[in-house]
């Protein structure tokens, strides 16, 4: 086996089954899952990517994209941590069901939140709850092949039970001078000498924290609101806004800038031999579902870019184009989840 996976072919994009070496416990609703391929392979992505799980639960297909928490310095397996949130039909399925020795079929890696389309030499992560994860990622990447990276790792999280890495953090920053950890809490306090002040974050803590974090490139990702209101604080700041950078899974796609009236002329999606009305208010993603094609939609809020399509003529209004290259904006991609016609169009999955 060890020389089946020293000589095993490299995995870099497409479908794979990946079978359940490990899970445990990262706190009392967070798990950690460790694949390896059923055919031995080894994982090569970019720190902060995702990957897509495609399940069959009650007899419907469901696909949920997740961060990759491993890095790909550590190439022969891969994990994800997942946080179990309430009414979650996937993380809670998950958690209860997913065994080691059981399989899964996964796609990816995806995401252009990482450190490989995003350069910089000084780096500030920020993370609230399970946003944690992609930050992780890059900071193995970093301790792994290029140690003495200048990283200021601040994260959000209600109490001390709700840390997810913070033994692995804690020795990154013990082992390099020029990585720096913080915390706020809501409650609850550290006894092993971590930075952690009490409250939720605020550009007074970054201030103290970080007194050169106008110079660093910023990389975000949490909660929507966390999200919000560290974008506001920083823009009030003078922050240069071209190196902030964020990333986060949950929540719905913002509405359009259009309000169409409920008795709009609906217009035809023409999709290969297909044909569906649409009417102003449903995205491509409701046509693609009613019509039965297959397609991904892994997050539904425009983040993950599991769904992306291509517009091959029509005129269409999109909320979120957060997954897609400028490249591929250029060729007329568009996420399906988060873009409605706004005349007769034909689109290619």
């Amino acid at each position: 086996m060890n020389s089946q996976l020293l000589n095993s072919a490299t995995w870099q994009h497409g479908e794979v089954r990946l079978v359940c070496v490990e899970r445990w416990h990262e706190t009392h609703d967070v798990v950690s899952y460790r694949f390896q391929a059923e055919q031995p392979v080894k994982f090569q992505f970019k720190p902060g990517q995702f990957i897509t799980l495609l399940l069959d639960i009650q007899g419907e297909r469901v696909a949920r994209s997740y961060t990759i928490s491993s890095s790909p310095s550590r190439p022969y397996s891969i994990v994800v941590t997942i946080k179990s949130i309430a009414d979650g039909l996937v993380s809670n399925y998950l958690a209860n069901n997913l065994q080691v020795g059981h399989r899964v079929l996964a796609t990816g890696p995806d995401g252009v939140f990482n450190l490989v389309d995003i350069e910089t030499d000084k780096y500030l992560f920020l993370s609230a709850g399970s946003g944690i994860t992609p930050m992780y990622s890059m900071s193995r990447w970093l301790e792994d092949t290029q140690k003495g990276s200048d990283v200021a790792f601040l994260h959000s999280a209600k109490s001390t039970r709700d840390l997810v890495f913070h033994r692995d953090l804690k020795q990154f920053e013990q082992h390099n001078q020029n990585f720096h950890l913080a915390y706020t809490l809501e409650e609850g306090e550290l006894q092993d000498g971590s930075s952690v002040t009490a409250g939720r974050f605020s550009i007074e803590w970054l201030t103290e924290q970080v007194a050169d974090f106008q110079s660093r490139t910023i990389f975000v990702c949490g909660p929507a609101p966390y999200m919000d209101a560290v974008k506001a604080q920083l823009q009030q700041a003078g922050f240069d806004m071209s190196r902030f950078y964020q990333e986060s899974f949950g929540g719905a796609p913002t509405a359009t800038a259009s309000s169409p009236s409920d008795d709009a002329t609906p217009f035809m999606l023409h999709i290969s031999d297909k044909q569906i009305e649409l009417s102003l208010d449903q995205s491509l993603l409701d046509g693609i579902e009613k019509l039965g094609l297959p397609i991904i939609a892994a997050c539904r809020s425009g983040v993950c870019g599991a769904c992306k399509c291509k517009v091959i003529k029509g005129e269409v209004e999109s909320s979120s184009q957060m997954a897609l290259t400028s490249d591929e904006i250029e060729q007329g991609y568009v996420l399906a989840c988060s873009t409605k016609i706004r005349s007769d169009a034909l689109v290619e999955l």
